[in-house]
């Protein structure tokens, strides 16, 4: 099997790919030590990440076992996860709330 995504942890919802992947495409990947496939329904580009499950808007994106930010929309397995679709919650100054001044 020639794996065309990593998955770091298998809690992870998102996988990324290691080669450019067009729509229409069935990749494989492992999830620990258990081989899966998913079929990508957009074109994802080398390095970009891809939807493993569904993942619902306001939901966290987990990549390395860890949230590295939200779905701004629903976003379906096999569709492309990105700054179009999801943002970062991390070092974000208008959402810390215990900033000088919101106390």
């Amino acid at each position: 099997m020639k794996k065309q995504a990593v998955v770091i942890y298998e809690k992870d919802n998102v996988a990324t790919c290691v080669d450019h992947i067009p729509a229409g495409t069935t990749i494989s990947f492992f999830r620990g030590s258990q081989a899966e496939s998913l079929t990508v329904c957009q074109d994802i580009p080398l390095g970009h990440k891809v939807a493993l499950i569904p993942i619902a808007q306001s939901s966290h994106v987990v990549k390395y076992g860890e949230s590295i930010g939200a779905a701004t929309i629903d976003i379906q397995p096999g569709q492309h996860v990105h700054v179009h679709n999801m943002e970062s919650q991390r070092g974000r100054g208008d959402l810390d709330t215990d900033k000088e001044g919101s106390r």
